[in-house]
This record gives structure tokens, C-alpha cells and sequence, in this order.
């Protein structure tokens, strides 16, 4: 198979996203891990029939010594695009992309991951010394135990809004059943680190508007979600903002 540089629809880190006819491919690199890729695959199938608008796995296949996942091409704009191009409308798509979440949250998948295990693994991978990883271990267990969906990056440009308005969700890769106010931080520090400050503060405070949760619970889960964030390929400044964000302990 011959895929062309006119066919690409989206670069990543470590990942290249091409279209062809009606599906797309999601071509990694030679060295991404063969179980990260089976993982993906299989986490998105685990969600394809929870009644969510998700795009279908057809299969799982190498191109050549590349790994590659093939799914439905879901035509439309992000909402991330939407908003860059409506910044008169971006209230009324902050909203749309709260409700969406709110309602991945209301779905169980007894099969996925948990979400505490998952961070566990990370907190104990992290750079941090062993007495923050010890205090953070010990406040990720304490927390509540749910098994709500999680989308686990959620932001808006994983949203696509097709030309009749039907919202689509992408990226299934990081999804995880547990406490949505994790994912909810998670989202938060998204924005942050993607310089999206006000919209970051905008987001948090409609979430928990509409869900009637308390802002302090979600932002118990921050030095928890922003260690395990830690773990990834992030920038000296990204790593710098997240060490902060597991530093603290009080917030204003």
C-alpha cells in the first residue's frame, strides 16, 4: 500500500493520520510500541456500542514495519476549528463540548481500564521524588471510586461537528472508567499547557456549573492528574507548568 503526502489530514508526534475514501488511517511510527497501538484499538472498540457517536474500527494491519488503524472518516469540522473561526460563538461551543462530556460520563464500559490503576502506574513512573509520589499515591487512593467512561483527553479539537451538526468523538486512546472529575482535570490542564488560559478558567467553571459539581472537587484531582500527565513526552516549560500544579496543595 502507497500512501501519498496529499492524503494526510493530520500529523502528530509519532503518528500520521491519512485519508482513503471513506475511512482513514492512523499510520504510526517504526517505534511505537506494537501493545500501545493493539491497546488503542481495542479501547475504541470498547466504546464504539456504549451510544456514542464514535468512529469504527475496520482493522488492525502493518504497512510495511509500521503499524497502522483504519476507521470511519467522519467529514466535518473540529470544534477547536469552529471556534477559531467563530470566536463570536465560542461560548455557545464551550457549552456544546461541556454537554458532550457530561454525557461520555453518563456511559459504563465494565471492560476498560480503571482509571486509578492507571494512574498509579504513572505517579510511581514520574520524575518526582518518592515523597511526593508517596503523598500522591496516597491522595489518589483516597479519593472517590466511580466507574463513569473517561474520555481521558478530551479537548476540542477530538470533537467533530458534521455538516448536519452531529457531534463526533475521536481519539479514544487514553479511556478509562473512573471518576470523571479526573477527566475533567485533565481537560483543564490540557487547555493550560496549550496556552488557552482563559478558556482553560472558562471551561472549569461552566463544568461544574452545569454538572453542579464543586469547583474544590475537581481541583483535588489536579497534582494527581498533572504527575501522571508528567509521565509523557511534554516540553521543559509543559513539565515546569505540571510540577507546579503537583506542588501545590491549596488553591484560591
Amino acid at each position: 500500500m502507497a500512501l501519498k503526502d496529499d492524503q494526510i489530514i493530520a500529523t502528530r508526534p509519532r503518528k500520521k493520520v491519512y485519508r482513503e475514501g471513506d475511512t482513514v488511517l492512523k499510520v504510526f511510527s517504526a517505534d511505537y510500541s506494537k501493545a500501545s497501538v493493539l491497546n488503542e484499538a481495542l479501547n475504541q472498540a470498547r466504546v464504539e456500542d456504549i451510544g456514542l457517536n464514535v468512529p469504527r474500527i475496520h482493522e488492525v494491519f502493518k504497512i510495511e514495519d509500521q503499524w497502522a488503524i483504519r476507521s470511519d472518516f467522519i467529514e466535518g469540522k473540529t470544534l477547536q476549528q469552529l471556534m477559531d473561526e467563530n470566536p463570536d460563538k465560542r461560548d455557545e461551543y464551550l457549552r456544546q463540548f461541556v454537554a458532550l462530556q457530561m454525557e461520555i460520563h453518563t456511559k459504563r464500559a465494565q471492560l476498560l481500564t480503571k482509571l486509578k490503576d492507571k494512574m498509579h502506574r504513572k505517579i510511581s513512573d514520574s520524575k518526582f521524588e518518592a515523597t511526593i509520589r508517596f503523598e500522591l499515591h496516597t491522595r489518589l487512593e483516597g479519593m472517590p471510586k466511580h466507574n463513569k467512561v473517561c474520555h481521558g483527553d478530551f479537548n476540542p479539537s477530538n470533537v467533530i461537528i458534521t455538516p448536519d451538526g452531529t457531534p463526533f468523538i475521536i481519539d479514544w486512546a487514553h479511556v478509562t472508567q473512573g471518576n470523571a472529575s479526573a477527566d475533567v482535570a485533565r481537560t483543564y490542564l490540557y487547555l493550560m499547557l496549550s496556552g488557552e488560559e482563559q478558556l482553560a478558567k472558562d471551561y472549569l467553571k461552566l463544568f461544574c456549573k452545569m454538572s453542579d459539581t464543586a469547583l474544590q472537587y475537581v481541583q483535588n484531582w489536579m497534582p494527581i492528574v498533572a504527575a501522571s500527565q508528567s509521565v509523557k513526552e511534554n516540553s521543559d516549560d509543559d513539565f515546569a507548568l505540571l510540577s507546579r500544579w503537583v506542588n501545590v496543595v491549596d488553591y484560591t
